[in-house]
C-alpha cells in the first residue's frame, strides 16, 4: 500500500486545495476518511505519531454492545453499538471474531441476578438474536473450571465480538485510501491556521518521519476535522473555545495463555469496588483488564500502567481465579489507553457517557468521545453535519463499512483459521501478500507460545504498511511485541533477517531502532518502576 518513495511522493502533493483534513489517526480519524474519499472528496488523514498509535491500539479489543452502558442507563449507545458489532461480524470476517462470555455472579455482587438477566434479555433482542442463558454454579464452572467456585452462585453466558484493534484502523485507512484519500504518519499539525475572520483554513504540518526530520508545510483545506483524542482541546484553544474533555486510563495485563488459560470471556465485579472486569483469550494470550481511573499527567505523554492499577488487576485476578495463583512475575506485558470523554462532574470515571459528540465552530469540526465499534457511525455523524459545506454536498451511503475481502484458495497450505485471519486482515490485499511470502514464511512465528503471526506478516509491514520506526512493526502492525515474551526480542535475529532490508535501514538505523523500542517496551508496556 505504502511503496517505497511514498512519503516524499505526498509531501510534495500537499500543495493543493484539499476538502476536509483529518487530523488523527485513530479509529474515528480512519474511519472519516474512508466515508469522504468513498463519497469522492480530496481528504488528507494527519496524525503526529503511527497510525493507531494511540488509544486505539490499546483497547480491550472489544467489538461490543456495551452491556455496562446498558446498566448505566446509556441506551441510544447500545443500541448503536449492538447494529454495528452485528455488521462488522458480517463484513469483517476473520478480522472481526465472535466471542463468547460467562458473566459469573458471586454473593455480594451489588448486581441481583434477575437486573442482570434482564439486561442480557435487551441485549439479545436489540441484536435480534436470542443467545444467553443462566447457569446454575456447577454449569458455570463446566464452562470456566479455573473460576473462584466458593461464593459462586451462577453465571449467564452471552456473546459479544472481539478484533484486532490495530488491524482494524489499519484495514479502515488502506479502503480509504485506495478509495483516493491520503493518509500520513509522523506528521505533526502544530498549528491552526486562521483566516482574518477567525475562520480556520488549514494547518501548518511538520515532518517527524527521520527521512524528512523538520520540513514543514502549510495545507489549505475547506474543513479540518479535529480527531485527535487526548489531544483535541489542544486545537480548539486555538480558536478560543473551553476545555471539555475528561482524560480517564484503561490499563491491562496480558498474560500467556498456558498460565492462564480460560477458553472464553469470563467477567465479574471486582471485589474492591463492584466495576466489571473481564479476562478474555485474544491472539494466544490471555488479556485482563480494564481499570478506569482519573488521568492526569500530559495527554501527550506515552500512558502507561501505575502499581496501583497493577494492584487492583492482581487483586481481581486473585479473587476470581484463585487456583491459578497468578503475580506479577507471570505478567508478560501490559498496556493502557486514554479515553477522552465529556466531562459532566461525575465523581466516577466509569459513570460518564461514552456517546460521542461533535462540535462544530469556526471552520473547526471536533469528534470526541465514542466507542470502537461506532466508527462508521461518528464518521457519518459528523460528515453529514458539514455536508453543506462540501463540493457536491455528498451524501455518504457508502454500503459498506468494510470492503469484501480477497479469497484465499484453499490449495495454499494454510490452516482455515489462518486463512480466514489473512482474509480479515488484509482484505483485498490478501492474495496479493500470499504471494509475497518467501519460503517457510506463512509459517507461526512461535506456535509454543500460542501466537498465529506469521512470518510473512512481517515481511509485508515491512515492505507495504508505511512504518517509521520498528515499534510500528512490533506493536501495531504484527502485535508481536505484545504477544511474546520480552517484547518479541529473543526472535530478534529473524525478524532483523526478514525486515530490516525491507525497510532500508542500515545497520545503525537498526541499532538505534532496536535500543529505542526496548527503551518504550520496558518504560510503557511492561511492569511499572515500582516491581
Amino acid at each position: 500500500m505504502w511503496a517505497p518513495g511514498w512519503r516524499d511522493r505526498i509531501w510534495s502533493s500537499m500543495d493543493k486545495q484539499w476538502d476536509i483534513v483529518v487530523v488523527g489517526g485513530g479509529i474515528t480519524g480512519a474511519g472519516i476518511l474512508n466515508e469522504a474519499a468513498k463519497a469522492g472528496l480530496r481528504v488528507l488523514l494527519l496524525d503526529k505519531g503511527d497510525f493507531a498509535s494511540g488509544t486505539s491500539s490499546r483497547s480491550s479489543k472489544l467489538v461490543h454492545g456495551g452491556l455496562r452502558y446498558l446498566r448505566n442507563g446509556q441506551l441510544r449507545t447500545t443500541v448503536s453499538s449492538v447494529h454495528e458489532r452485528e455488521r462488522l461480524l458480517r463484513e469483517g470476517r476473520g478480522l472481526v471474531t465472535p466471542l463468547g462470555f460467562l458473566f459469573a455472579n458471586y454473593e455480594g455482587d451489588r448486581t441481583p441476578r434477575w437486573a442482570l438477566g434482564l439486561g442480557l434479555a435487551v441485549y439479545d433482542i436489540l441484536g435480534m438474536r436470542w443467545g444467553h442463558k443462566y447457569y446454575d454454579a456447577a454449569g458455570a464452572l463446566k464452562l470456566a473450571p479455573n473460576l473462584a467456585s466458593e461464593g459462586l452462585q451462577g453465571g449467564y453466558r452471552y456473546f459479544d465480538a472481539q478484533t484486532d484493534d490495530a488491524r482494524l484502523v489499519l484495514r479502515v485507512i488502506y479502503e480509504g485510501v485506495s478509495a483516493g484519500g491520503t493518509a500520513l504518519n509522523y506528521a505533526q499539525v502544530e498549528n491552526l491556521l486562521i483566516s482574518r475572520d477567525g475562520r480556520v483554513r488549514g494547518v501548518a504540518l511538520r515532518d517527524l518521519a527521520p527521512e524528512g526530520y523538520g520540513r514543514t508545510t502549510e495545507i489549505q483545506s475547506g474543513i479540518v476535522v479535529n480527531a485527535a483524542g487526548a489531544s483535541a482541546d489542544v486545537f480548539r484553544q486555538q480558536i478560543g473555545s473551553d476545555n471539555r474533555l475528561r482524560f480517564l486510563k484503561g490499563s491491562h495485563l496480558l498474560f500467556n495463555s498456558d498460565r492462564f488459560p480460560i477458553n472464553r470471556a469470563i467477567s465479574f465485579s471486582h471485589p474492591v469496588d463492584q466495576r466489571p472486569v473481564f479476562a478474555l483469550p485474544w491472539e494466544g494470550v490471555t488479556l485482563f483488564g480494564t481499570t478506569d481511573v482519573e488521568h492526569t499527567a500530559h495527554p501527550n505523554l506515552e500512558p502507561s500502567i501505575s502499581a496501583a492499577e497493577l494492584d487492583y488487576l492482581l487483586v481481581g485476578a486473585a479473587y476470581a481465579f484463585p487456583s491459578l495463583h497468578l503475580a506479577q512475575e507471570d505478567v508478560q506485558a501490559t498496556f493502557s489507553g486514554i479515553r477522552s470523554v465529556v466531562g459532566t462532574g461525575e465523581n466516577s470515571p466509569s459513570k460518564e457517557s461514552r456517546e460521542h459528540i461533535i462540535w462544530f465552530e469556526k471552520g473547526l469540526l471536533t469528534v470526541s468521545g465514542g466507542k470502537l465499534t461506532t466508527f462508521r457511525v461518528m464518521a457519518r455523524h459528523a460528515l453529514r453535519s458539514i455536508r453543506r459545506y462540501l463540493p457536491g454536498r455528498p451524501k455518504f451511503d457508502s454500503p459498506r463499512v468494510l470492503d469484501e475481502p480477497g479469497v484465499i484458495s484453499g490449495s495454499i497450505q494454510l490452516e482455515p483459521v489462518d486463512r480466514a485471519r489473512l482474509a480479515g486482515r488484509y482484505g483485498a490485499e490478501a492474495l496479493t501478500f500470499i504471494d509475497s511470502a518467501l519460503p517457510g514464511e506463512l509459517t507461526h512465528v512461535d506456535d509454543a507460545h500460542n501466537c498465529r503471526s506469521l512470518w510473512a506478516e512481517l515481511r509485508w509491514a515491512a515492505r507495504c504498511e508505511g512504518i517509521v520506526h520498528l515499534e510500528d512493526l512490533l506493536l501495531r502492525r504484527v502485535r508481536i511485541g505484545l504477544l511474546l515474551p520480552q517484547g518479541g526480542l529473543p526472535w530478534m535475529d529473524r525478524i532483523r533477517a526478514i525486515t530490516q532490508g525491507e525497510l532500508g535501514w542500515n545497520d545503525e538505523r537498526w541499532e538505534r531502532e532496536l535500543q529505542e523500542y526496548c527503551s518504550l517496551w520496558s518504560d510503557v508496556f511492561f511492569l511499572p518502576p515500582e516491581y
